[in-house]
């Protein structure tokens, strides 16, 4: 679903107009994903919290798959976090922007935003929820990685990623505003540093999915399906491959991992200069 409280001024889909894919088509989605042999289904927004069939759309995932959901932590409340569990959800990941709850709530765009992540974290792990703290690493906030992982570890959560900021949606028109080649070599320093020592597991994704690693799954191992039903190959690049409503979810795979920019193991497709201006229409949408 689009539908999310939050006004984050770098959402990469922007447009928040509530809109909810229809419980049977999410669950024909789910079943296809799961026959053609996803082994992760992930409930992601918007905010995902605010469907009030998510328990029974979680209950859907078979033991063919995990189940997770990213969330704010808005409306995470210990029922709704009991509820999900008892439904076979094994773990969320619950996104903040700053370790420092102003700044948070700031990116966020609503006063509140940091104290609902901090209320989310509890109410999840008090629920045998295994906890991921997510943050969106950008030049803004890549000298707090020590307090983010002081937090993690006070938090008690079983996790911390780190992503990084993709220019795109209202972060479109910062190009110059993402991680540079050094900022992800940092990273992966702290990813290999902090997983030699105590505290929650730490993965840098942007080391991970280099080109040196797994690189990136977009389009390979990841499909994105968004609140019109539209399937991407992941939330940060708007390129669909189809509509779910009109193609099955295989046909829209065979076309999306034949795409010629999906062949070969390669780094962010969205920080390629190349990639961006092949796709320049589309992306300035």
């Amino acid at each position: 679903m689009k539908a999310c409280p939050n006004d984050c001024i770098h959402c990469s889909a922007p447009s928040r107009q509530g809109q909810i894919l229809e419980s049977s088509l999410v669950k024909s989605a789910l079943s296809q994903a799961l026959d053609m042999g996803s082994y992760l289904i992930t409930f992601d927004g918007g905010e995902p919290m605010l469907r009030h069939d998510l328990p029974e759309l979680v209950s859907s995932v078979d033991a063919r798959a995990v189940a997770a959901s990213f969330t704010s932590g808005y409306h995470l409340s210990a029922e709704r976090a009991r509820e999900l569990k008892q439904a076979g959800l094994y773990a969320v990941r619950i996104s903040i922007d700053s370790p420092r709850e102003e700044e948070h709530d700031r990116i966020r765009g609503r006063a509140g935003a940091y104290g609902d992540a901090l209320s989310g974290v509890k109410n999840a792990l008090e629920a045998g929820l295994l906890v991921d703290l997510f943050m969106v690493t950008s030049p803004h906030n890549i000298d707090l990685l020590e307090e983010a992982f002081s937090l993690a570890s006070d938090l008690g959560v079983h996790e911390l990623s780190l992503y990084e900021i993709v220019a795109v949606g209202r972060w479109a028109t910062h190009e110059s505003e993402v991680l540079s080649d050094g900022d992800v070599l940092r990273l992966e320093g702290f990813h290999k540093d902090k997983n030699r020592s105590e505290g929650p597991r730490v993965t840098a994704l942007p080391y991970l999915l280099g080109p040196e690693m797994f690189g990136c799954f977009a389009g390979r191992r990841w499909i994105h399906v968004d609140g019109d039903g539209e399937a991407l190959p992941c939330a940060y690049m708007p390129l669909s491959f189809g509509n779910i409503k009109d193609k099955s979810l295989k046909e829209i795979w065979k076309d999306m991992t034949s795409y010629q920019w999906f062949q070969g193991r390669c780094s962010c497709q969205m920080r390629e200069p190349k990639f961006r201006e092949a796709h320049r229409d589309i992306l300035e949408k």
